[in-house]
């Protein structure tokens, strides 16, 4: 008894560069836009305790976090690896101790980034109380509050 049965072959051609991406390993890229990086370094919620530590002390050691995190020491390392990258914070050896403290213009960064999402910008309060008293007729001046607010 004789069966002839015919094979099929298919032939694919996978272009190698095409998914190359999927697999190899991940590697990480710099955000070129230092608004994303920066907002994406406070949006983390162990980022943004470190960062409040830091504007409530002048400076803080590193083995310090640890307290107010909740975490270990390897995680904050690496929190605090973010956050310098980012231009978030400065770091100073001291012998074996790294101190930490917020950048100088970190401050300014986050309030441009502010004015820049609020329609119209944001005006000082006093100013904002001028523009209202005129809409309603006063001439009375108050006194600058230094505050900042939305505009009307």
């Amino acid at each position: 008894m004789t069966v002839n049965m015919r094979t099929t072959s298919t032939l694919v051609n996978i272009e190698i560069d095409r998914y190359a991406a999927a697999l190899m390993p991940r590697l990480r890229t710099a955000t070129p836009d230092p608004d994303l990086r920066l907002l994406s370094a406070l949006a983390d919620p162990t980022r943004l305790a470190i960062v409040r530590q830091l504007a409530a002390d002048a400076e803080t050691c590193a083995c310090d976090f640890t307290d107010c995190c909740d975490v270990g020491q390897p995680t904050v390392s690496h929190h605090l690896r973010v956050l310098r990258e980012a231009g978030v914070v400065t770091s100073q050896r001291r012998g074996q101790w790294i101190y930490y403290r917020l950048a100088g213009d970190v401050s300014q960064r986050l309030a441009i980034l502010a004015r820049d999402l609020v329609p119209g910008g944001l005006i000082a309060l006093g100013d904002q109380r001028r523009v209202s008293d005129q809409r309603h007729g006063s001439t009375a001046t108050p006194a600058l509050a230094g505050g900042i607010s939305p505009r009307a």
